[in-house]
């Protein structure tokens, strides 16, 4: 699903470059990688995730992800140059990733889940396209923070089916994926990685 006016504003803001670096400084805590891996990164927006994996974790190259090509404008222009050479932007629906089965080392996603309509097809995505092993390490708000009686009114999101805690615990294990480490504020959201299960 894209996102409002609302939305963009909330996910394109300096202050939400300050959450994802805090983030991905404590996901690498969680699950440390060797530099040099293949990384995906779902719902990119405008790229601030992206250049702070490449900054924090040093993968070899990511693939940023984005269902709405106008965002994917605006990383173009926002990341810098130096850092595009690592970087490839696909347009595409985290529901239905075009990448190989068993093709990337870790994926990323930043509160995408909770835009995705079939967010249990989303999870299944993450863990096909990661090879045995990897991780997907997330960060997801639950209904309270964007269905509230404020902000239901001015997010865009979907309404049917969403997730709380034990739902995206089961999606995970349901995909074969591992939760290890994470921080959850009760009702509010988490931030973990999880493992992709080795058969």
């Amino acid at each position: 699903m894209k996102c409002n006016w609302a939305e963009r504003w909330v996910v394109n803001n300096p202050f939400r470059v300050i959450e994802q670096r805090i983030e991905i400084k404590k996901l690498r805590r969680m699950s440390p990688l060797e530099p040099g891996f293949t990384a995906l990164e779902i719902g990119c927006g405008r790229g601030a995730g992206a250049g702070i994996i490449l900054d924090t974790f040093r993968p070899r190259l990511i693939y940023t992800t984005d269902l709405d090509v106008d965002m994917l404008d605006k990383a173009r222009g926002y990341v810098r140059p130096e850092k595009m050479g690592r970087i490839r932007l696909v347009a595409a629906d985290g529901s239905s990733l075009p990448f190989k089965t068993g093709s990337i080392d870790a994926v990323f996603g930043f509160g995408v889940l909770h835009h995705i309509p079939d967010w249990r097809r989303a999870v299944g995505e993450a863990a096909r396209v990661l090879k045995a092993g990897g991780t997907y390490f997330f960060e997801e708000l639950y209904p309270a923070v964007y269905q509230n009686f404020i902000t239901k009114h001015i997010l865009a999101h979907p309404r049917e089916d969403r997730f709380h805690s034990r739902d995206l615990r089961d999606a995970l294990s349901v995909a074969g994926l591992s939760l290890g480490r994470y921080g959850e504020w009760k009702g509010l959201g988490i931030v973990g990685a999880a493992v992709k299960e080795i058969l």
